[in-house]
């Protein structure tokens, strides 16, 4: 009951609109993000058509496509998601972004709709067109100042060439401007976008097993609520490390984050290391560490962790169950080496390129659970380390993941 009603708290407390609603489209609970979104009371719209919340032409076609989908079971938004309006209590029509995922409890049907508010992103969508309009007409303009003082100045040529000169340096740099401001566009489009989507899955299950504990009241039932306490548990965790992932970027791009060595033995970090990953490994994986583990090494030890931990976590991820793990250790010329072997999915050629690039998921692994940030993180962890990344990995054999960093770090 404890577990049921945390979980309830973080739904009321959670930034997007929560909602769902049962097979005929009935609104069974929505959470205060919800509500305020659309400017209702949650008692105002208990009972009533989700239709209400929507703008035509979803506003009637909303029914026929419940209907459409449970005959025919094609998705156009549940499972899928997309950008979409929403209508408001006052009238006013707004864009959204809604993920609806499908939980069958019984012989009941719920539908799950994780709502985010894309006003401020489309009003910075609007003042990104604006500014870039203003200046396209500032280029449009400054180019026919200097045709005009072209044409004052051809007696001139040495005055001709430095007016030409600081034209293509004012173009180069309008260039860089918009080329910077549109890929923050992209890089905040697409935070918004696969945060929708990786949330999407773990609080779905988390509202689904929070609904059925409450049908489990008996104590033979207790194997059944601790089933679903884990899925809980699990979902959670799911999202912790989603956040983790953004606040690391986060920190990154801010330059916030510095190495702070200190000196500790290969050996007993290496036993951490393990000891941390290995509860959270599939059944029957195991891992392996070979090599050299006496030696003393000066570096940043959390940074090393968060490197080791990630590449070690996504060989069990990216493998099935009862496979083994390699870990290998080795020193040469103030260098010392760690190698990560799974005997995975692996990484398709023609896509190993993109592997180290934000948000990249290979398309092998899409539906696997993942952020695509993990090994961008990685690499700019290992550069803050003096080091260096390297990998081999073929499809259906495995992935070998190999840190070079020097034995003694300076202090930043």
């Amino acid at each position: 009951m404890e577990n049921a009603l945390r979980l309830k708290a973080v739904i009321e407390t959670a930034i997007d609109g929560i909602l769902t609603i049962d097979s005929h489209g009935r609104i069974e609970s929505m959470n205060q993000a919800a509500a305020q979104l659309f400017g209702y009371t949650v008692d105002e719209v208990l009972g009533r058509n989700v239709s209400m919340l929507m703008p035509e032409p979803y506003h009637g076609e909303h029914d026929e496509y419940i209907a459409r989908y449970q005959r025919t079971h094609v998705p156009h938004i549940i499972g899928i998601g997309r950008e979409v309006r929403g209508k408001r209590k006052d009238g006013t029509i707004f864009p959204m972004r809604l993920a609806v995922g499908e939980t069958r409890i019984g012989d009941r049907t719920i539908y799950t709709g994780i709502i985010h508010d894309l006003s401020d992103v489309k009003a910075a969508e609007q003042r990104y067109q604006e500014l870039n309009q203003v200046l396209e007409q500032k280029v449009a303009d400054r180019t026919d100042e200097l045709a005009a003082t072209i044409n004052m100045l051809l007696t001139s040529n040495n005055q001709l060439e430095y007016e030409i000169k600081e034209r293509k340096a004012a173009e180069k740099k309008l260039r860089e401007t918009l080329e910077k401001e549109k890929k923050l566009n992209e890089l905040k489009s697409r935070f918004v976008t696969t945060a929708s989507h990786e949330f999407r899955t773990p609080l779905s299950s988390i509202l689904s097993s929070a609904e059925l504990l409450g049908e489990y009241k008996t104590e033979a039932q207790q194997p059944k609520r601790e089933k679903h306490i884990n899925r809980i548990k699990s979902s959670v965790k799911t999202m912790t490390d989603i956040l983790n992932d953004f606040l690391s970027l986060s920190r990154l791009e801010e330059g916030r984050i510095r190495a702070q060595p200190s000196t500790f033995r290969l050996c007993d970090f290496c036993d951490d290391m393990i000891n941390e990953i290995s509860p959270v490994l599939k059944p029957g994986q195991t891992i392996t560490h070979t090599g050299q583990c006496e030696l003393l090494i000066h570096t940043d030890r959390k940074l090393l962790k968060n490197i080791c931990i990630n590449l070690l976590s996504n060989a069990s991820k990216y493998s099935a169950a009862d496979t083994p793990i390699v870990c290998t250790t080795k020193e040469a010329h103030e260098i010392f080496c760690i190698s990560i072997t799974d005997q995975g999915i692996g990484i398709p050629k023609e896509e190993q390129q993109y592997l180290f690039t934000r948000f990249f998921r290979a398309h092998n692994a899409e539906n696997i659970q993942g952020t695509g940030l993990g090994l961008n993180i990685v690499r700019r962890y290992v550069t803050l380390l003096g080091g260096k990344i390297s990998y081999q990995s073929a499809v259906g054999i495995g992935s070998t993941f190999t840190v070079e960093i020097p034995t003694h770090l300076l202090s930043s």
